[in-house]
């Protein structure tokens, strides 16, 4: 099934540049198996989403259409064929 992952402008350059990516992954595949196929494309992407450990890092948002991630399973959350998923890191200032 295919994915769209939409990028901001925050994490374009990991990405060589790019708005969103799409990955295709199996069918029944959650959220954790998107972010492993966007790593296996753009490894420096990953080290800004995820932590040594895996985990989500605490100050990215991910949503998958609608639905913030950590309200639906968090990496365990299901991803349908055609789905949006948005990063959002959050960005700090003033």
């Amino acid at each position: 099934m295919r994915v769209t992952v939409h990028l901001t402008s925050v994490l374009r350059a990991d990405a060589e540049g790019a708005t969103h990516v799409r990955v295709e992954v199996e069918d029944g595949t959650a959220l954790r198996g998107v972010l492993d196929a966007l790593a296996a494309l753009h490894p420096g992407l990953d080290r800004r989403i995820r932590d040594e450990q895996g985990a989500l890092r605490r100050f990215v948002n991910v949503f998958v259409d609608q639905d913030e991630c950590r309200t639906v399973g968090g990496l365990d959350a299901p991803v349908r064929d055609g789905a949006d998923v948005r990063l959002l890191p959050s960005v700090a200032g003033g």
